[in-house]
């Protein structure tokens, strides 16, 4: 008895803690929905399984032959049953229908999405039905069938059991002699099996339109033409057997049913089975292309459908090979946005940078956003300051103490200083710099620790640290966490509860633990979104952003089916791993319909949830709206601020990209022939053993049909089966516009437009491998890269990305230097880039850019914070080429006062920075690392004072 209750608290204890999370987080309705349903659903399954099994087992023994003669064996068997009858009468079905509550409790959300379902007005071509119906109410017809089958199944088994047992079935050699009420039961329950065995084949021909075959997903000629025919004409077969058990319980003879099975078994053989492949193998396959051509078709429209790319804009893209002089001149503001900080490699340098102290940490990948900047839109490097405990310290301080994290450090995507570090516009303990005031404290996040306890009377001393550093002296700063970010502990229940759930006596002895204190878990902003929106498949990049005066987490949210007609299936796990992120696992893995129907955030500070409808025409939202109604925002309640920071979500492009390699074909004949199949490039800086996929990379650029540059995610594609990416031209460049580009409530109209320039299939644009394969073989670069490693320095090349301008296609890739000591960390030091088979390796963009050219791209690169070339020879900059600049004496005008600057003032300083830089070239040959750095900072001055005087 003490067990039991003791087992009994545990259980309540679970329960309890989960409501008073759901409670404080708002969304109770999520919660009491799911033990409502799948309380009902328990109950259904338990007495629908219970009550048909226990009146089997009862009409079987109550119908039982009397006075019957048993054999001798059977008479000791019922001598062993019966002290045992009564209870296995009422046991078996208990326990079958507890098997089966569990069981369909855990199925209640087929069943409401079947009560709540919204048609989503697209009918397929092969039935005329709404998809709907394939999505929300086929799997609930299914799934009743087969519930009602094993009823019936499991009813029949224990009536022959039964009727074998007290003799109402009974053999003696070859006859077998059935007593009447035992016939009529059993040949009612075959009936009833043989009916839903018909119902089953009837909805298995609705089924092939979502089987994957070897050239489509969907019903083909031969589906179309034997087995959806033959499965009308078994279900009817089947039918017919059904009504031959049920005359059998009446007129005594089993000829007909036993004769009618063996059709059925023998007909599933022919018209299932032989007939299908005798139409495929004599019919189809000598005439595939003709024949399939109409299935094929729907195919290409459904799934395009399915995965939102039927209106990406396809843009024939003649890519130049030749880079001209002046040819990036009208990419000026796409060039100007080029990201040279790699968020993959940088993570280390801002660590050492912006840490401050162990207890913090920085992810390892960082992520990309854009903020204004003074009025232009800047992408950025952004990372969190989080928490990282000390496993092994006390648990006060991994509890109570050391609770949160402090601020964030945003980078210029297109700057570095002057000696390869980050540019920031935020950073700093405190947090200071271009993004204004806002709450700093992170203590939700992807790297919190598992619980937390916070929050003090208002007249006791802080203990929760926020910051190494503090006012008169202090060495420290603390804090008293204010906002309402978990449940309380204000009472001996809730303390007993959580002690017993994260397993520490504390919470509950503590004299730290007072009425005001509230625990905080689950902090993991994915974890918070996904408990309270069940049906959402989440992103696997949630990004940090300050909006509105708080840092929140933004969270994409997608809507999936299994079950759409004609769709294309894939694995979600497998079209969105590459060399950024290859272990992500889905509860639905293998889907043919997705949509980003929800963008949800989650507050830093407090750990606040909302989750906003962003698509609004998803059938399958518009269907969980209604089984969880209220717990949706509509997109006017986003703030303009908010707005700016959502983006065009990665996993959901690299879904489109790896059903556009193929699905871009849209005739039937080109997709049958598989000419023009592509597939996303390997990853350049992967191992050639994993040949991982090269992500998707965020950057600001101008796509052919735009207008200006917006914020954009792309990706290329080479031909599929080339093998070696190395030697696999570029074949097509797709692009989406991620910018949401509204502050009114309303997604911009461009926002989730995909452009897929296809390029000539004579072209030779090369790829991505083959990029990268020249710029390590090149022989100049080579001897820069040695001379780079250096003092056993690691040379570590970034993102290789690739940009449409100059009316062709731009490589660019940063290339950091490392240094083998503890404290090191990637320095950005050169850039490569290549147009056509065209390369140059300089310090910056702009130099990179101009040598490329010609000395003279026309271009506007962002890393202007930068030294140009280490070349002493290279020319200076010519003064009179600035525009508004040149004055009559042949000197220039100063740009803030108008008086002249003679040219002797630029000279000295022109001179200045080469001596400067032969100096730090020397160093540089010398391994005197003192002496470059001295070097560097004069070229910095004179190079300063030169841009000064021209008027820069």
């Amino acid at each position: 008895m003490v067990g039991a209750l003791v087992v009994a608290f545990f259980i309540f204890a679970g329960l309890y803690s989960d409501f008073l999370w759901f409670q404080q987080v708002g969304f109770t309705n999520v919660l009491t929905t799911q033990w409502y349903a799948s309380a009902i659903m328990f109950v259904v399954g338990f007495i629908g399984m219970a009550v048909p099994v226990y009146v089997a087992i009862q009409l079987a023994y109550r119908l039982r032959p009397v006075y019957a003669k048993l054999s001798s064996q059977l008479d000791r068997y019922q001598e062993l049953v019966e002290p045992l009858r009564r209870a296995a009468t009422y046991g078996i079905p208990a326990l079958l229908g507890l098997f089966a509550g569990f069981s369909t409790a855990t199925r209640w959300e087929t069943v409401w999405i079947w009560f709540n379902r919204t048609p989503a007005g697209t009918v397929d071509p092969q039935f005329g039905l709404d998809v709907s119906f394939y999505m929300f109410e086929l799997p609930f017809y299914r799934g009743l069938v087969g519930f009602a089958s094993a009823v019936v199944l499991l009813s029949t088994i224990l009536t022959i059991a039964v009727c074998y047992l007290y003799g109402s079935i009974h053999a003696s050699g070859r006859e077998l002699r059935i007593s009447k009420a035992a016939r009529i039961q059993i040949a009612i329950l075959a009936g009833l099996y043989l009916a839903l065995q018909a119902v089953s084949i009837w909805l298995d021909q609705y089924v092939t339109l979502n089987q994957t075959g070897d050239l489509i997903t969907g019903a083909n000629y031969t589906d179309d033409n034997a087995t959806i025919p033959g499965r009308v004409i078994l279900a009817g077969i089947a039918a017919l057997v059904a009504l031959f058990f049920f005359v059998t319980a009446f007129i005594g003879r089993w000829r007909l049913p036993v004769v009618g099975t063996a059709l059925l078994l023998v007909a599933g053989l022919l018209i299932g089975t032989a007939y299908p492949w005798v139409v495929q193998r004599f019919q189809v396959d000598p005439n595939a292309k003709s024949l399939e051509q109409p299935y094929i078709q729907r195919n290409i429209d459904l799934t395009r459908d399915a995965y939102n790319v039927n209106d990406v804009e396809e843009i024939p893209y003649n890519a130049k090979t030749d880079a001209t002089a002046g040819a990036l001149r009208e990419d000026a503001e796409t060039t100007a946005s080029i990201r040279i900080i790699d968020p993959a490699l940088v993570s280390p340098s801002i660590s050492q940078l912006e840490r401050f102290k162990n207890y913090y940490a920085f992810s390892e990948d960082l992520d990309v956003d854009r903020y204004s900047i003074d009025g232009e839109s800047q992408d950025t490097v952004i990372a969190l300051r989080e928490l990282k405990q000390d496993a092994t310290d006390n648990w006060v301080n991994n509890t109570l103490v050391y609770t949160h994290g402090y601020g964030l450090v945003a980078a210029y995507g297109n700057q570095r200083s002057v000696d390869g570090q980050p540019v920031f516009l935020e950073s700093g303990i405190p947090t200071t710099g271009a993004l204004g005031e806002f709450e700093p404290r992170i203590y939700f996040g992807e790297a919190s620790p598992d619980y937390s306890i916070v929050g003090a009377p208002s007249d006791a001393t802080p203990v929760e640290l926020d910051y190494p550093s503090g006012d008169e002296g202090a060495s420290e700063t603390y804090n008293t966490f204010d906002g309402d970010g978990g449940p309380k502990l204000d009472s001996v229940l809730n303390k007993l509860v959580y002690a017993l759930k994260f397993q520490s006596e504390q919470i509950f002895l503590s004299d730290a633990v007072t009425d005001q204190s509230q625990v905080l878990y689950d902090r993991d902003p994915s974890t918070r979104v996904q408990k309270v929106a069940p049906y959402l498949t989440l992103d696997s990049d949630p990004y940090p952003s300050v909006v509105d005066g708080r840092v929140v987490w933004i969270v994409d949210g997608y809507t999936t089916s299994d079950a759409y007609p004609y769709s294309r299936t894939v694995g979600l796990s497998t079209a969105i791993a590459d060399s950024e992120n290859n272990d992500q696992r889905f509860a639905l893995d293998n889907i043919n319909y997705i949509r980003n129907s929800v963008k949800a955030t989650v507050d830093a500070y407090d750990g606040s949830v909302t989750l906003y409808a962003w698509d609004t025409e998803d059938p399958i939202l518009k269907t969980w709206q209604k089984i969880y109604p209220s717990s949706l925002q509509p997109i006017s309640e986003m703030s303009g601020d908010l707005m700016s920071h959502v983006r065009y979500p990665a996993d959901l492009f690299k879904v489109q990209r790896s059903i556009l390699g193929q699905y871009h074909v849209t005739d039937a004949g080109k997709f049958y022939s598989k000419t023009d199949a592509w597939s996303t490039p390997a990853d350049p800086q992967s191992e050639a053993a994993q040949n991982l996929l090269q992500p998707p990379y965020y950057l600001t650029l101008q796509m052919p049909g735009q207008e200006s540059p917006t914020f954009s995610l792309y990706s290329t594609f080479v031909p599929r089966g080339t093998g070696d990416s190395a030697s696999s031209v570029l074949t097509g460049y797709l692009a989406v516009d991620a910018d949401a580009g509204a502050t009114d409530g309303k997604v911009g109209d461009d926002y989730g437009k995909l452009r897929l320039l296809t390029l000539p299939k004579e072209a030779t644009v090369p790829g991505p491998g083959q990029v990268q394969n020249a710029f390590n073989t090149d022989p100049e670069v080579s001897s820069l890269i040695n001379l780079l490693k250096q003092g056993q320095s690691k040379v570590l090349n970034g993102n290789l990305l690739t940009l449409p301008v100059g009316g062709g296609l731009l490589y660019v890739q940063p290339v950091y230097v490392q240094s083998t000591g503890e404290t090191s960390y990637p320095l950005l030091q050169k850039v490569l880039v290549a147009f056509g088979d065209q390369i140059a390796f300089e310090n910056t963009l702009d130099e990179a850019l101009d040598s490329l050219f010609g000395g003279n791209s026309g271009a506007t690169a962002g890393d202007t914070n930068t030294p140009p070339t280490d070349d002493p020879a290279a020319p200076a900059p010519d003064a009179g080429e600035e525009p508004g600049t040149g004055t009559e004496d042949g000197g220039t005008e100063d740009s803030q006062t108008g008086d002249p600057v003679t040219d002797a003032a630029l000279k000295v300083a022109l001179d200045e920075a080469k001596a400067a830089m032969a100096d730090r070239d020397a160093a540089l040959q010398a391994g005197d690392w003192t002496a470059y750095g001295e070097a560097d900072t004069r070229l910095s001055e004179a190079l300063a004072e030169a841009i000064a005087l021209i008027g820069g």
